[in-house]
């Protein structure tokens, strides 16, 4: 830890990741975008990343729910009759496996078995989760509402895709004012290519950890020295200037 101007900025990736300030992000990880059974394999999308990726993530939220880091889970959500989808967002939508489609797809639709989280990564009891309509799980959704509510400071971010929703929803952690680590093993995409720029392009703005590197932090007891969360300076009150 430093300090700079009076502020107190954690350093090392142990007090970043310190379970008392610290969720796991669990990001679309849905069968319309990594199951077999789901929207994008019926475009012959490629998966081939997804089965390591998934079981990296289920060890990373076991070790978080042990250690008593918050889980949320990010669930990517669409109207039906595209209610949710405005004209510029449609042609996103067209500029996504492009040479796969020549229709708008349709995915993750409220309700839909497309929606449903993987099996081996589905919320437990009082978890929450959050729905979003655009690539960031901060866009028009009460996720920093939650993490604010529950004291914290600091997310690691896993799920899909690494370039698209993982990498918008990791830069609008940071421009909500929170610590961000990517879970390098964590994360994939349909196109290594694009997973492999954005994690180049991630490195240089966030904290980077391999699973392995977080579980041995989250499993390895209480730190010899606890790190306190930095004071939030606008909500704080004055200083308590009492003397013993």
């Amino acid at each position: 830890m430093i300090e700079v101007a009076g502020k107190q900025v954690f350093t090392e990736l142990g007090e970043i990741v310190d379970p008392a300030h610290t969720a796991l992000i669990l990001v679309d990880m849905q069968r319309d975008f990594c199951l077999p059974d789901g929207a994008f394999a019926a475009l012959d999308v490629d998966l081939s990343m997804y089965p390591t990726a998934m079981e990296r993530m289920v060890d990373l939220l076991a070790a978080a729910r042990q250690a008593g880091v918050r889980p949320v889970f990010v669930q990517m959500t669409s109207l039906p009759g595209w209610a949710s989808d405005s004209p510029a967002q449609i042609r996103f939508n067209l500029r996504l496996h492009r040479d796969n489609h020549t229709e708008p797809l349709r995915y993750t639709i409220d309700g839909s078995r497309g929606q449903e989280f993987a099996p081996a990564l589905q919320p437990g009891e009082g978890e929450v989760v959050v729905k979003k309509y655009r690539s960031s799980g901060f866009w028009g959704t009460n996720l920093d509402l939650v993490l604010r509510s529950n004291g914290i400071t600091s997310v690691v971010v896993a799920g899909c895709t690494t370039e698209g929703c993982v990498e918008s929803t990791a830069r609008d952690a940071m421009f909500n004012d929170y610590y961000v680590v990517i879970a390098t093993d964590a994360v994939a995409s349909d196109d290594r290519q694009q997973h492999d720029a954005s994690l180049f392009l991630m490195a240089h703005r966030f904290d980077l950890a391999t699973t392995q590197e977080l579980r041995a932090l989250w499993t390895a007891g209480p730190p010899d020295r606890r790190t306190a969360r930095p004071p939030d300076r606008r909500t704080a009150g004055p200083p308590d200037r009492r003397t013993a």
